[in-house]
């Protein structure tokens, strides 16, 4: 489990052949073989590492749900290792089960230096989205403003620009999506309940 506190952001080194390689940051010493990391919201496995790289495998389903696939060398990703049990909880619940993607539409820069995006989701992910509620975008947990329809407006923190890839976005660019897991849960129940 993930918090959405984005940690640091990384360079890809190569993805090819499904496998994917990034930048090691020193933050990330203690992470060995087998450990989870929250890959831009994405959630993998550490297949192999070394001073100056990690290694993962990327599935057909993770390359086609989410924006994983489109990396090349040098394109940054936000980086979360798994909670511990005696870390802080900061963001909200963020499994890394990237559940789709969305595409920015608008991007509009505010006086305090914090900047406004407008996400158009695709139609069943919007449905589990609530105005104040919480959503992750490429791994950072962000609280929604407002939705409308399928569009989605966060606003972002100056802190948030620096410290994350949401910082580097622009209007056609794509994130990866998850959605609230307790919303998801909630609205599967309402859905799925025996009509008396």
């Amino acid at each position: 489990m993930f918090t959405g506190i984005v940690e640091v952001m990384a360079p890809v080194l190569s993805h090819s052949a499904h496998v994917l390689a990034i930048s090691r940051p020193k933050a990330f010493e203690d992470t060995c073989l087998g450990s989870s990391i929250c890959v831009s919201g994405v959630c993998l496995t550490v297949k192999a590492g070394d001073a100056q790289s990690l290694t993962f495998d990327t599935v057909p389903e993770t390359l086609t749900k989410t924006t994983l696939g489109a990396l090349n060398p040098g394109d940054k990703v936000n980086l979360e290792r798994a909670l511990s049990a005696s870390g802080r909880f900061e963001g909200h619940i963020v499994q890394g089960h990237g559940e789709g993607v969305g595409e920015v539409t608008e991007v509009r820069l505010c006086e305090d230096e914090s900047r406004e995006l407008v996400i158009r989701l695709p139609q069943n992910l919007a449905r589990c989205v609530v105005s104040k509620g919480s959503i992750a975008v490429d791994g950072v947990s962000l609280t929604v403003a407002d939705i409308k329809d399928c569009d989605v407006r966060i606003a972002l923190i100056p802190y948030t620009l620096s410290s994350t890839t949401l910082g580097l976005l622009s209007v056609g660019g794509c994130v990866n999506i998850e959605t609230d897991v307790l919303g998801r849960y909630v609205g599967k129940l309402l859905t799925t309940q025996p009509s008396s």
